[in-house]
């Protein structure tokens, strides 16, 4: 029974403290910036990296913007589908648990955002990089928007090593 809980609950407990994070620092943004300002925290990086403020419709990233309601729908059939499929994992697979915890708390953190604050998300992490004489700025985002990315390339990786592992094995007993 014991190990049945902590199965159980890994996911969501991972999925809690990424949401508690995302809501603490967009709180503390929208507190202490205006709306569109920016702030430098560590000024020797301020050609590259500053904390904005910044209002988005969109989903991670500023992609397709004013699609509110669709992400809605999104989030709460990713919710869903992530903690029926976390139900049926293996016990030892902790990996994998953990990476679907942190697209569970993006999940829910961007949904509170649009839930509360009229289909807006609170963005204020953005960077900006020089390459080849150009630069990039990148969309801002938040923890939850990095909670997803990072869940989804882990979650990735784990899948390609697995696969390997499989065809590794496939080829010794052949």
């Amino acid at each position: 029974m014991k190990q049945s809980i902590a199965r159980w609950a890994f996911v969501p407990v991972v999925a809690a403290i990424v949401l508690v994070a995302d809501q603490w620092t967009k709180a503390l943004v929208e507190k202490n910036l205006p709306m569109w300002g920016a702030f430098a925290p560590f000024p020797a990086l301020e050609p590259w990296f500053k904390l904005v403020h910044y209002s988005n419709t969109g989903a991670a990233f500023g992609l397709l913007r004013g699609q509110s309601s669709l992400f809605v729908l999104i989030a709460l059939v990713v919710i869903v589908a992530v903690l029926v499929f976390a139900r049926q994992l293996p016990t030892d697979n902790w990996a994998v648990r953990f990476c679907l915890g942190l697209q569970l708390g993006g999940a829910a953190g961007n949904l509170l955002d649009r839930l509360l604050k009229s289909g807006h998300v609170t963005d204020f992490l953005l960077l900006t990089l020089p390459v080849g004489g150009k630069v990039y700025q990148w969309p801002a985002f938040n923890v939850a928007d990095s909670s997803i990315v990072v869940g989804v390339i882990l979650l990735g990786i784990l899948i390609l090593g697995s696969d390997r592992e499989h065809a590794a094995g496939e080829r010794v007993t052949s």
